[in-house]
């Protein structure tokens, strides 16, 4: 083929797929475009999930008559004159290709009225046809309305989602902009229904209408500048965390974006303080001298580059720690005269010493354990250890349980003790995982289904997502566009609790997509399902359990640490015990 010029309206297609890759990136456009405009009232309404109709109005500036057809058309910007602009721009908008990029894929129309005209235009278009301008009615600002969404393009229109889905992206963008600016204004209607109605406030209203009550009662304020670099906001304390990222917002200049710089900044600061399993929430807004920032490096601008990515971090990162650290009103850990803690000299730590944790649990185990035996009713059994059972049972059997945390177990060494939800959640991870190899997860019907109150992209996930959640043994189903039902849960998880599970494995589909989440998620989130059903502290436990832990322990891989990394037993040798009471000295 010859080389050639592409059409106008081509283009403007071509370069759609990059700016409105669903409703809520074009929702997130024409919300930038009434910010930019001054605007401090700005109403949204959306139908069948912006997918019909996303209409945005808005008190700002307007637009001159003039230049309504410059609005529709590419490279067209008030935002911009020149390369110096570019280079310390301020606005959220700037490319001068959103409008464009909608209308050749919709039928767009615009309504406007500047305040220094007498009454207002409207101007259309449908895909590459414009019509021309013509009087309008409208006190004043803007009103941009876009139908049928992709009604040119029916092979990008089959990639949308369901209109729950939409919807849910499309509100996730409306609560990112009016997180951003507290002094605006903002609602939301979707099919006809009032869905956020947010009066201009303070900040920390505003935080606690978009990210909940609960969100300020536990988060730490913050405010930290220098050399001419600002962060403020609130993220929330260790205890606060959550199991995915979906309460994370970072404002860089007034503009959301998604910086791995950041992010990588964020997650050292909570590194000693929080499980590298959870995540933090936070709400942060950072200033910045617009030339020490490109923002010109996706069209979605939700990515940026800073000039001096190091200052950066270091700052963000010092700027967290600092309120993270800040001292608690905790007892203090007893410390000697030099100020260190008080441990006995002579005491060596216990220790994990290399032991085969791989004898498979005889049938006769427990004939082994208490047969021949028989006590008083009241009286205590302590198992007597041969050379055979040392090495069939290296982990010995079970003699008591510390504070419902520990199980305390007498082996040939001495003592062995084990932290049992952290032996547990390892047990049941390396279960899960070769029962998904298997597939064979296998179902338990819950005698009462259970139901909870979810969000419109969770109930999305499960409606759309249903051979996942069945291939990891969930029966999960949709019963109002805010509520989801829980009818199965894995058979080997029975003992969890099947609202907090069921949660915790959709958000994580949620967040990865279901194809990733057994793929490259599948062992993160297999270990989020181990610990929700991994049995918990203060439990207790009899001696049978406390041997069969023992047992499983020796049967399962990696049993010496948790899914996290942690030790998950500790063995103290008599030698051990003996110096701590000064035995033969």
């Amino acid at each position: 083929m010859k080389i050639q010029l592409l059409p106008d309206h081509l283009i403007s297609q071509i370069a759609a797929g990059e700016v409105v890759e669903r409703p809520a990136s074009a929702l997130k456009e024409l919300l930038e475009n009434s910010l930019d405009a001054g605007a401090d009232n700005i109403s949204v309404i959306l139908q069948q999930g912006g997918i019909k109709q996303l209409r945005v109005a808005d008190n700002g500036g307007g637009i001159a008559p003039d230049e309504l057809p410059l609005a529709l058309t590419r490279h067209a910007t008030s935002k911009i004159a020149s390369l110096d602009d570019l280079e310390r721009v301020a606005s959220l908008g700037f490319r001068g290709e959103a409008l464009a990029s909608i209308a050749s894929v919709s039928r767009t129309a615009i309504v406007s009225r500047s305040r220094a005209h007498k009454h207002a235009w409207r101007i259309a278009s449908e895909g590459a046809a414009l019509i021309p301008a013509e009087p309008a009615a409208l006190d004043q600002g803007s009103v941009v309305e876009v139908n049928d969404l992709y009604f040119n393009t029916p092979a990008r229109r089959k990639f949308l989602k369901t209109e729950n889905t939409e919807y849910g992206h499309c509100e996730e963008v409306f609560r990112r902009i009016a997180l951003s600016r507290p002094d605006v204004g903002f609602m939301l209607q979707h099919n006809g229904r009032a869905q956020w109605r947010l009066m201009a406030g303070e900040p920390r209203k505003r935080l606690a209408e978009i990210l909940g009550d609960e969100f300020v009662e536990h988060a730490l304020m913050l405010d930290e500048s220098a050399a001419g670099i600002r962060l403020w906001g609130m993220i929330a304390k260790p205890a606060y965390s959550k199991l995915s990222r979906d309460a994370q917002y970072f404002y860089c200049n007034g503009r959301f974006i998604r910086d791995k710089l950041v992010a990588h900044a964020i997650r050292q600061a909570y590194q000693d303080v929080l499980h590298h399993e959870r995540h933090p929430a936070y709400a942060l807004f950072f200033e910045i001298d617009p030339t020490l920032v490109d923002v010109n490096v996706h069209p979605s601008k939700t990515e940026v580059r800073f000039r001096d990515g190091q200052a950066v971090h270091r700052f963000i990162f010092h700027a967290l720690h600092k309120v993270l650290a800040a001292p608690a009103n905790a007892a203090a850990t007893p410390v000697s005269a030099s100020g260190t803690a008080a441990i006995p000299d002579s005491y060596r730590a216990p220790y994990q010493p290399q032991i085969p944790l791989k004898a498979a649990e005889s049938l006769g185990f427990y004939e082994t354990l208490f047969g021949g035996i028989s006590p008083a009713p009241d009286a205590k059994f302590v198992a007597t250890e041969t050379q055979e059972t040392a090495q069939e049972f290296p982990l010995g059997f079970a003699v008591a349980q510390l504070h419902g945390v520990y199980v305390l177990a007498q082996n040939q060494q001495g003592l062995i003790v084990v932290d049992m939800h952290a032996a547990h959640e390892r047990i049941m991870y390396e279960r899960l995982k070769n029962a998904l190899d298997n597939r064979a997860i296998a179902m338990q019907p819950l005698l009462l289904a259970v139901s909870f109150h979810a969000d419109r992209l969770e109930v999305a996930t499960v409606e759309e997502q249903q051979d996942v959640l069945r291939d990891l043994g969930f029966e999960i189903a949709a019963l109002s566009p805010e509520s989801l039902a829980v009818r199965a849960i894995p058979a080997m998880l029975a003992e969890a609790n099947a609202v907090e599970l069921a949660r915790a494995v959709i958000a994580d589909i949620r967040e990865y997509g279901g194809s990733r989440a057994l793929t490259e998620r599948r062992n993160e989130m297999l270990a989020t399902m181990a610990c929700h059903s991994a049995v918990r502290a203060n439990r207790s436990l009899t001696i049978p359990e406390m041997n069969a832990l023992l047992r499983d322990m020796e049967a399962t891989e990696r049993s010496d640490q948790c899914n996290h990394g942690r030790p998950t037993w500790f063995q103290v040798t008599m030698s051990d015990l003996d110096k701590m009471f000064m035995r033969g000295k």
